[in-house]
């Protein structure tokens, strides 16, 4: 009798396949940044799309996590006599962990799928084989300055999303109890280091190469039509999504070593 295969060996392969393929698509990609003439006018076109046109989303969904932040921990704080503390914990929150994973989480939903979508669609219509064809390199025009410009918006999104809850954190808390923003900000910053706020900032240029590079290579391989296009959208997201948080622990565990 015949053992048949392992179940897990399928997907064990196709993941090793995948992990393979974008290596050497991410190869590439890094290798035509570097050739001139560099597509400047299409990565200025991208990071409005990607940063500018992200920027209200963004916005709103840092300004609800402040009030979230001040009125789930108020009560908390009070309860334990350290209700001076809520401008800290709001501002600290804000801007050492929440602001910056909810920016790559909400901008990985938008700009992954519709990188997907848009590349994936420009596939399957053979548009992506015209440029080839036609002495334009696919991987610059399309996947680098996509990548680039992702690389570049979200740590500029992240200040806004943190800029958001923090007023809008000051503003349920004004609310409860009145105080002006400037003692809100003194309190919250009192003690407060630069090493405190620049790497969880910085961190999220990682979290925007991911989505850019995940994104074009998602696009870039789709098949099988209009399907296939939805495919492709719906695994730029997730596949962003997941590879953010794994980033997300990864790089908390490394500035909390590097900076105890």
């Amino acid at each position: 009798m015949v053992n048949s295969p392992m179940p897990i060996a399928g997907p064990l392969l196709e993941l090793l396949a995948w992990v393979g393929d974008f290596g050497k698509f991410c190869w590439r990609v890094a290798g035509t940044i570097f050739h001139w003439p560099f597509e400047g006018a299409e990565f200025l076109r991208q990071l409005d799309i990607i940063g500018s046109k992200s920027l209200p989303l963004v916005a709103m969904a840092g300004g609800a996590t402040g009030v979230v932040l001040s009125l789930q921990t108020r009560d908390s704080l009070t309860r334990f006599g350290a209700k001076s503390l809520l401008p800290t914990v709001i501002i600290f929150s804000l801007i050492k962990e929440t602001g910056p994973i909810i920016t790559g989480l909400v901008v990985s939903g938008r700009v992954g799928a519709g990188i997907g979508a848009e590349l994936g669609s420009m596939n399957v219509t053979e548009q992506i084989d015209a440029m080839a064809v036609s002495g334009v390199d696919p991987d610059k025009f399309l996947a680098a300055t996509r990548v680039l410009a992702c690389l570049v918006a979200l740590p500029l999104l992240t200040l806004a999303a943190d800029a958001a809850g923090v007023f809008m954190g000051w503003i349920a808390t004004t609310l409860a109890e009145p105080t002006s923003f400037k003692l809100f900000l003194n309190n919250g910053l009192n003690g407060a280091l630069f090493s405190d706020f620049l790497p969880p900032t910085l961190k999220t240029a990682l979290f925007g190469l991911i989505i850019g590079a995940v994104s074009s290579f998602q696009g870039m391989k789709t098949s099988g039509g209009t399907e296939g296009v939805g495919r492709s959208a719906t695994s730029s997201v997730v596949l962003s999504s997941l590879l953010i948080i794994v980033a997300d622990v990864l790089l908390v565990r490394l500035i909390i070593a590097l900076y105890p």
